[in-house]
């Protein structure tokens, strides 16, 4: 038998019951995931346009599935506290105590972490540890985990060194007489992504390795009782096409693995997921329960189980089902979240309605991933200054982003890099350069001939973030040859670069770590880190400079001429279409 009290990292809660009847009930599991700091329904850097997602929208749906069944419980699977303006300030400046004059509000203290206090509110019973929470530093992550009022799941990042506290490995909770368990993973590829300041006490176990230990754990119990429902909330994605089965390729290696956790993990009931921004209903395998809601709090998760109760006590599952309820139009705001965010919404306009530079022209990005634009060559500009480097590699994050000719603010030098990326520097070589670039050809479709005049060449498993493009040096893709073999003409300084040649390259802290299948980086030294992240960067740079590039310098290109005219209308009807994701 094994007493409460050697379990350090479970947490154990009990509500009041609300059986449907004394042998079946209906439970409900609820779930949002990679919020990313969108409490508001809009986009801040599409001139606040109004936007169907955010936590004070989300809240109503939460409210009426909880009034809809009592039986209920609610998680979060985290890349909760990043992501947008308003959370940026706080924990840029709130949490370091370098307010600028301008942002102050008289008698507001901003003591604690805007989403932690709207999840508080909403009565959140676990959040999962993302990535993206270790973005600001230990120092910010444990500000906002002392503001939580429910614990932070990580089964996966065991304390290695120094007295931090541990994130639980799950939450036990009573439902109406059913004892539910949450193990909570998070991608163990963290280290590949940040600073090693920003995780230096823990070491991160595959998320299988972690899921078997808690469920040896669990499976152990008891004088509590065993778990009649257990359920895995993770910060990671599926690892595998979802319709083909077909493993990914673009990712770190144990990156995503629910997958695997589903099919090969005996005892699991469901799992909701996240990292991966996409969404998925519902999908089983292996008889295991899966949903995943859409990030920046677009849908939410509503797992139901309907389970009967067994002749020697305790409950069975019967029946189970997910979908995911998607915040529209007709979805009112929440006033009580709607206060909370209020103060620091205000503050983040405040920040972004700054002017610090001009544009002599009307620029924008809509084109920015089928050629070389202005908008892109402002962020390789910045990161080849600062870097000190030969070689830049950029993506183009937000093709909405526009620049009106005049005065240019924060909001429209930060729509440029939506994401809190560092900027490293990289001892590397030509043929890694080279390699890159391959790997960034691959957003593109081959063709030949007419077949390069019809709609889409772009490759719907690559998502557009992770096409990079270089600067420091010319080269074409050649869309008429297949992967592997389109980067032509490639010259770094006048003359063919070549494969042994001696680089400084920059990059972002994300594809430092190898992610969407640019593990060539790996290889290279890490020789340079930034102190601040990338965003920032360009905004200082351009505050000194005080005037951004009019014009693409042309460096680069899509051939044959009939597959480039193709993408671009296809840029054009995308960017009018759908929004930046």
């Amino acid at each position: 038998m094994r007493p409460r009290s050697s379990l350090p990292l479970l947490l154990l809660f009990a509500t009041a019951s609300f059986p449907l009847s004394a042998e079946r009930i209906r439970l409900t599991v609820l779930a949002t995931t990679d919020m990313h700091g969108n409490m508001y329904p809009l986009d801040y850097y599409n001139d606040d346009k109004p936007a169907n997602r955010g936590l004070v929208k989300i809240a109503t749906l939460i409210r009426a599935a909880r009034a809809d069944n009592l039986n209920n419980l609610l998680v979060d699977c985290g890349d909760t506290i990043q992501g947008t303006p308003l959370e940026y300030v706080y924990q840029t400046f709130v949490r370091t105590g370098h307010l600028p004059l301008k942002l102050a509000f008289p008698g507001e203290p901003f003591a604690h972490d805007p989403m932690m206090l709207a999840m508080n509110a909403l009565g959140y019973d676990a959040m999962v540890v993302g990535n993206h929470e270790f973005n600001y530093g230990l120092k910010n992550l444990d500000r906002a985990r002392a503001d939580a009022r429910f614990p932070w799941l990580a089964a996966n990042a065991e304390i290695v060194s120094g007295s931090t506290k541990p994130f639980a490995h799950y939450l036990l909770k009573t439902v109406a007489g059913v004892k539910i368990a949450v193990i909570g993973v998070t991608t163990p590829a963290v280290p590949s992504w940040e600073k090693p300041e920003n995780y230096a006490p823990y070491r991160f176990q595959t998320a299988r390795e972690a899921v078997e230990k808690s469920m040896a754990e669990l499976r152990a119990l008891l004088a509590e009782r065993r778990p009649d429902l257990i359920l895995v909330a993770a910060h990671a994605g599926l690892g595998r096409d979802p319709k083909t089965g077909a493993t990914r390729t673009d990712e770190v290696g144990g990156e995503n693995q629910i997958h695997e956790i589903a099919s090969s993990v005996p005892g699991i009931d469901a799992i909701v997921f996240g990292h991966t921004h996409s969404e998925v209903p519902e999908l089983r395998i292996n008889g295991v329960l899966l949903t995943q809601p859409k990030n920046w709090a677009i849908s939410l998760a509503a797992l139901d189980f309907t389970l009967e109760s067994k002749p020697g006590g305790g409950w069975s599952v019967a029946a189970k089902s997910s979908r995911v309820i998607p915040v529209t139009n007709q979805t009112v705001t929440d006033p009580e979240i709607d206060s909370i965010a209020r103060p620091y919404h205000e503050m983040a306009e405040r920040y972004l309605n700054t002017a610090v530079a001009q544009s002599n022209e009307s620029i924008d990005a809509k084109l920015g991933r089928v050629e070389d634009t202005a908008l892109a060559d402002a962020i390789q500009t910045v990161q080849l200054y600062y870097a000190k480097a030969d070689v830049s590699f950029a993506s183009v994050f937000n093709p909405r982003a526009y620049v009106s000719k005049g005065p240019v603010t924060v909001r429209q030098i930060a729509s440029l890099y939506l994401y809190d990326n560092e900027l490293y520097a990289l001892e590397g070589t030509g043929k890694m350069v080279k390699d890159a670039l391959e790997n960034a050809a691959r957003y593109f479709l081959s063709c030949s001939g007419e077949t390069c005049r019809k709609s889409p060449l772009t490759n719907s498993r690559i998502i557009g973030n992770n096409f990079d493009m270089a600067a420091g040096m010319n080269y074409e893709i050649d869309l008429g040859q297949p992967e592997g073999r389109r980067i032509r003409g490639l010259t770094w300084k006048g003359r063919p670069l070549q494969p042994d040649q001696k680089l400084r390259i920059a990059v972002n802290s994300y594809r430092a770590g190898g992610a969407a299948g640019y593990s060539m980086f790996r290889e290279g030294k890490i020789v340079w880190r930034s102190s601040e992240d990338i965003r920032q960067l360009i905004i200082t740079y351009f505050t000194e400079q005080g005037t951004l590039p009019a014009k693409a310098d042309e460096n680069w290109r899509v051939i044959p001429a009939e597959a480039r005219q193709t993408l671009e209308q296809q840029a054009l009807r995308d960017a009018a279409r759908t929004p930046s994701q």
